[in-house]
């Protein structure tokens, strides 16, 4: 609980402190972000959401932290269930997994995006990656049309390595997991005897290749079409502005046609200094780790280390969401329904039973076509499934409540004067922390499987949001780029394991059969 509370202490307090001096730290600027983003989370200018969320973050924090230093000596039935688990391996080094995972979750823009870490210019030092500011090419040096355009940060470190003029060190993964299209990229092809083959295939190479001005920029020169590793095919040219000035045929090798509309010769064009000939990748481009691609990118242009990682920064958010959400509503009227019995139980019986009968997935259609753009994000999404997802928390804490209410123990509390609030909370809710407990994980899972499954129908999230389920559509909707659908396959199956590892370890570590408050 100590460590849990320091945490939402400092992330409250690191979101506030961003706020007031304009510093993007590291997913504490997210309450900030979402505010300004959803219009019904901000009041004119005034981003009332975040506030709210930094401040309960802080008191929740600092309340944990306070009485985990007042409370006493710890739970020795807690201990007991606490070193069970830590005996269950599999599911203990699966939690350690998960919260590294976390971990690198929280990182975010220092450890993928597409905003540079620092930046050295005229001798002082900018934090881009850091600040709320958004800089310009011109901010830099960089003159021309793309002066006024946002900063490219991969562009730019280019160019100062090129001109030793500053110094640009951008994340590990130099890409934003969305709206940051890429080139078509390109593999360097390697001729043997005549014929060319992709690297160090065997297979002489069939597909597009090009001859680049810039790689890095994918400025074509040359780009032609190669069957059997020989040039067998149209063929088209582009001066560095780009406009189209050659065109031709090519045929085992040789050319017997071309035209070419340009100012100066024919074979001056042809002359001019270009890189060897390179496969050309368009999206959705296969691993290219030479252009730092390496599991390649996504029909969109995306590269498929960050989407995936958005994703998982995606998960984490929505579970830090849904989860109190759900157990809050699910465990209170749960346990007015087992303590109070009668009409209470009986009206929300009734309730339960109308959200159970609804057509979730209908629901899901009608709010995707009614809802406006601009309301539409994971909070929408999160907010009609918890809907539809407290019911079997309350129905089984009722059942729990039914039982527990009739032991010796709560008779004796009542007896002594102990109010409705005190053995709710006190005495029932303890007893059923074993349930709760060992759902979560589960919970956890599902929450995963129904994002996963709403973005793959395309009801889920809206475009700006990473999502593994639309990166399982786009994988289906291209077979000839089983990297998509293996790539997400693998993390999706990695992470929902690991979870119901964890869940398994806790539901045994947790079993009321082997420790309990009563005898």
């Amino acid at each position: 609980m100590r460590a849990i509370g320091f945490f939402f202490t400092l992330l409250g307090a690191l979101a506030i402190a961003g706020e007031v001096k304009g510093i993007a730290f590291p997913t504490a600027r997210w309450f900030f972000t979402v505010s300004r983003e959803v219009p019904w989370l901000h009041a004119e200018s005034v981003p009332w959401f975040g506030w709210a969320a930094s401040a309960l973050l802080v008191l929740v924090g600092v309340v944990m932290v306070s009485r985990s230093f007042t409370g006493g000596p710890g739970d020795p039935v807690i201990r007991r269930r606490m070193k069970r688990f830590r005996e269950i391996k599999r599911g203990y080094y699966s939690l350690i997994i998960l919260v590294f995972l976390a971990v690198l979750a929280l990182l975010d823009q220092s450890l993928v995006g597409k905003r540079a870490l620092a930046v050295k210019y005229e001798g002082r030092w900018i934090f881009p990656a850091f600040v709320a500011k958004e800089f310009k090419n011109k901010d830099f040096g960089m003159d021309g049309e793309s002066a006024e355009a946002p900063a490219n940060y991969r562009d730019l470190k280019r160019h100062f390595a090129a001109t030793g003029k500053g110094k640009v060190i951008l994340p590990p993964v130099p890409y934003d997991p969305t709206g940051d299209t890429l080139a078509p990229r390109s593999r360097p092809l390697e001729l043997r005897d005549g014929i060319y083959y992709e690297g160090r295939g065997d297979k002489p190479y069939f597909g597009l290749a090009a001859r680049y001005y810039d790689i890095e920029d994918s400025k074509i020169h040359l780009r032609y079409t190669m069957r059997n590793g020989k040039f067998n095919g149209p063929v088209d040219g582009w001066d560095k502005e780009g406009a189209q000035l050659y065109s031709g045929e090519f045929q085992d090798g040789a050319p017997v046609s071309d035209k070419f509309n340009g100012e100066g010769g024919k074979e001056e064009f042809l002359a001019v200094e270009s890189s060897e000939p390179r496969a050309v990748k368009y999206h959705p481009a296969p691993p290219t780790p030479d252009t730092g691609n390496f599991l390649g990118t996504t029909s969109q242009g995306y590269d498929m280390v960050a989407y995936l990682y958005g994703g998982l920064q995606v998960n984490f958010k929505a579970a830090l969401l849904f989860l109190p959400a759900i157990y809050l509503v699910g465990i209170t009227l749960g346990m007015l329904m087992g303590y109070f019995g009668g009409w209470v139980d009986i009206i929300i019986h009734r309730i339960i039973e109308v959200f159970e009968n609804m057509p979730f997935l209908f629901i899901i259609i009608i709010f995707s076509s009614v809802v406006p753009q601009d309301l539409k994000g994971l909070g929408m999404i999160l907010f009609i499934l918890v809907i539809f997802s407290w019911m079997g928390i309350a129905t089984l804490l009722r059942t729990t409540i039914y039982r527990e209410r009739e032991r010796d123990y709560i008779s004796a509390a009542r007896v002594i004067g102990a109010g409705t609030s005190r053995i709710l909370f006190r005495h029932l809710l303890p007893n059923t922390i074993s349930i709760i407990v060992t759902l979560v994980p589960f919970t956890f899972s599902g929450l995963i499987s129904a994002l996963t499954a709403l973005d793959y129908l395309g009801f889920g999230l809206p475009p700006e949001y990473a999502s593994w389920g639309k990166l399982l559509n786009d994988g289906l909707a291209n077979l000839s780029a089983p990297w998509l659908v293996s790539a997400t396959f693998v993390a999706l199956v990695s992470m929902l394991v690991l979870i119901t590892f964890v869940g398994e370890a806790v539901r045994e570590a947790f079993d009321p059969k082997k420790y309990t408050y009563y005898r």
